[in-house]
């Protein structure tokens, strides 16, 4: 089980970003959260198996959304808590 923080920038709001970002953790199995940020990025905390982790972050950075565009972002490996499913937080 690997977990991860990761912050993203760019054009990340207003464009579906957390919805798609939630639909590709489902597809991989992938529990957490994602959320908009006051300063305009998106937090997500993600826990999972490392190949499935792997390729969320890919498609993370490449953004999700076919509107959206990361210019960039942070990751941290740490333990985030326990998280049975991927939810879009307000």
């Amino acid at each position: 089980m690997k977990s991860i923080k990761i912050i993203v920038h760019g054009r990340v709001q207003g464009v579906g970003f957390r919805y798609c970002t939630k639909m590709i953790a489902d597809q991989l199995n992938i529990a957490g959260i994602v959320k908009n940020q006051n300063d305009g990025s998106v937090y997500i905390e993600a826990q999972g198996e490392s190949h499935a982790i792997d390729n969320f972050v890919k498609s993370v950075i490449s953004s999700p959304s076919p509107s959206g565009h990361v210019s960039n972002y942070t990751i941290n490996i740490n333990e985030v808590k326990d998280y049975t499913s991927f939810e879009v937080v307000y």
